[in-house]
């Protein structure tokens, strides 16, 4: 069972095994819209409708995670999402984003402070529902943030054993409900394919959804930006490998090797996510063109695009500013702070 405050959709294609339960109070399901008729707050005027889905795509610009950063994006980039948005605008229905990520922790401590969700995840949700906020004032029905936790998903491939993953997010779902973090909910494996073992839901899940390891090669090969989700996943796994008895080279193949794996099952995850979920906006922490299918979003500001809470602790500047580090580097630049009797991250003085 999902940990409490979680919420998760019904399985429509995985077998009669592959139970998941809904709470169809919290998160709207696909057909929501349809078999409601229009709501109380739906909006009529298609002027209206155009208006209130600019406003909103011009509230997530300012936080986009561009792979085409030379681009000075304007709602219009968008015509996918202006029409997603459009159609919960005229039906009067809370606006759904689903976001894969916050998978658990680096195992590298010389880049993170534990398994546990530290003061990075906590800016990242409470800048995730006040998005939530902001679009509340654009548009009455509001919108919510569905947090689809990837990491059982690949747990076995980046080397994190699965209670950790657990642990993580439990406390993620925690401090949403500490935070008062309303417009938020969480997802993960455990809410699919009832008790099965991890290992036996990884390779279900893989089966159905999951590209060919030829196809991504293919991909690799032809596609600018699948190369470089693939040199990106090889080089945090190459960072996070601890124990590895071989050569750097042969640690290099083993990478290589394993981050089609993660792409794979990040893929057959967020196609299961959009089984559930046809009508969402969908959401991603991995850099985006304009025009595709998913909006890349920074959780919180740093040169790299790449970097997240997960892989990284964060430091409290002087002027009041938090800036994503490594682990390592932020302790050289500050003193660790202590939040509920455990690391949170570091400050300046």
């Amino acid at each position: 069972m999902p940990p409490a405050g979680t919420v998760s959709a019904e399985s429509q294609n995985l077998d009669q095994s592959a139970s998941v339960e809904q709470s169809a109070s919290t998160v709207p399901s696909a057909s929501a819209g349809q078999s409601a008729g229009a709501r109380a707050g739906a909006v009529t005027d298609p002027q209206e409708v155009a208006r209130i889905s600019a406003g909103i795509v011009d509230l997530l610009l300012p936080h986009r995670r561009a792979s085409d950063p030379e681009l000075d994006a304007t709602p219009a980039d968008f015509p996918l999402q202006l029409e997603q948005l459009a159609d919960f605008i005229t039906a009067g229905d809370r606006i759904l984003f689903t976001l894969p990520g916050f998978p658990c922790k680096s195992p590298n401590l010389a880049k993170v402070l534990g398994h546990l969700p530290d003061e990075g995840e906590r800016l990242s949700l409470t800048f995730l529902n006040g998005l939530c906020e902001e679009i509340g004032k654009l548009y009455a029905p509001g919108a919510q943030i569905l947090i689809c936790s990837d990491g059982h998903i690949f747990g076995d491939l980046i080397h994190v054993p699965d209670d950790h993953i657990d642990e993580y997010s439990d406390e993620l779902s925690a401090m949403i409900e500490r935070e008062g973090l309303t417009h938020l909910a969480t997802f993960d494996l455990r809410a699919v394919l009832g008790d099965l073992p991890f290992d036996e839901k990884r390779a279900r899940v893989h089966a159905q959804y999951a590209p060919t390891k030829e196809e991504l090669r293919e991909q690799v090969m032809t596609d600018e930006e699948t190369l470089k989700l693939y040199r990106g996943i090889t080089r945090f796994l190459t960072e996070d490998t601890f124990g590895f008895e071989g050569t750097k080279s042969a640690l290099q193949r083993d990478c290589r090797q394993r981050a089609y794996g993660v792409i794979q099952r990040s893929r057959a995850w967020g196609d299961l996510i959009a089984e559930q979920h046809p009508r969402s906006f969908r959401l991603s922490i991995h850099p985006q063109k304009a025009g595709v299918l998913k909006f890349g979003i920074r959780l919180l500001d740093h040169a790299d695009v790449w970097m997240t809470p997960w892989h990284s602790s964060v430091l409290h500047r002087p002027d009041g500013g938090w800036e994503l580090l490594r682990s390592d580097d932020a302790a050289r630049a500050g003193r660790l702070v202590e939040r509920n009797g455990r690391p949170s991250h570091y400050e300046t003085s």
